[in-house]
């Protein structure tokens, strides 16, 4: 038998749907990058870079004074505790109650267990601004309104929240929680050394999605604190540099408030982007 006589199979070469799904991937994510890049930029430019037309698109001379401006016009420490305050309790409460009622859902057998879950997903379906008087009117009757808590308390339940622990542990094996409970482990001791690691990626990605939503929340807490600007968090106070906004040489204030805003959220999702991508892959498994 001669050398070399054996077949090779030949090499795949990548295909032209691959080029241009990975060349619209990547002309997607720049598009969705622009508006952050162009606003960091924007406040790193002097007043007369930012009137000038063609616009510059990277400053020559970078410079930080629009961000000491920003803290002459809001008061910028301030609101950012406020906000971090908000976001942070808020996001808290969201993954206790989540876990807590996803796993009774979940692992639990009690009358009426279906229609209460239909009950709960058909709560997802109503616009926030349906339920701002009731809960407007609730917080006041219990003496929270212009506070902090009128802006917390509504909120320690999350109707998505359960949802989304709940289909996550119910991939978690019955055999590991009945050993647990044959050990003796109590069913908090269960959740939250048990069930908890198990569906670490959804937890992350629930506390990114909590912790997002209720940073940039403006209407709820507009309405609560009624003119207490001491409690505002950063996204109204912010709202004090539209009036800057009018003319060109501001431009650069009014987009440094704005990339102190979005730095929060932003340092968070760094953070959690692994978990964030694994539980959107254990989802698609599961689908």
């Amino acid at each position: 038998m001669r050398r070399g006589s054996s077949s090779r199979l030949p090499r795949k070469r990548p295909s032209g749907r691959k080029a241009l799904l990975a060349t619209l991937m990547l002309l997607v994510a720049v598009a969705s990058a622009f508006p952050l890049v162009w606003m960091v930029l924007s406040s790193l430019k002097t007043p007369a870079e930012s009137m000038q037309v063609p616009p510059v698109w990277i400053p020559h001379t970078p410079s930080l004074d629009a961000y000491e401006k920003v803290s002459g016009v809001v008061n910028v420490g301030r609101s950012m505790w406020n906000s971090l305050v908000i976001a942070s309790i808020t996001t808290a409460g969201i993954l206790i109650t989540s876990m807590m009622a996803g796993y009774a859902f979940a692992k639990y057998h009690f009358p009426a267990k279906s229609l209460l879950f239909s009950l709960l997903i058909a709560t997802m379906f109503l616009p926030p601004i349906v339920t701002l008087i009731p809960l407007y009117r609730l917080v006041g009757s219990i003496g929270l309104n212009a506070s902090l808590a009128g802006i917390i308390v509504p909120n320690l339940a999350n109707a998505f929240g359960i949802f989304l622990m709940r289909q996550f542990i119910s991939g978690v094996p019955d055999d590991l929680i009945d050993a647990a409970r044959m050990d003796g482990a109590s069913e908090l001791l269960i959740l939250f050394k048990i069930v908890a690691p198990s569906v670490a990626p959804a937890i992350a990605a629930l506390a990114l999605f909590a912790f997002v939503y209720h940073w940039n929340s403006y209407l709820w807490p507009l309405t609560v604190l009624q003119g207490n600007a001491d409690a505002y968090p950063i996204v109204i106070s912010l709202s004090r540099l539209l009036s800057y906004n009018r003319g060109a040489v501001n431009t650069g204030l009014v987009m440094a408030g704005a990339t102190l805003a979005v730095l929060p959220p932003l340092i968070l999702f760094v953070l959690l982007q692994r978990f964030f991508v694994d539980s959107i892959v254990g989802s698609a498994i599961k689908g």
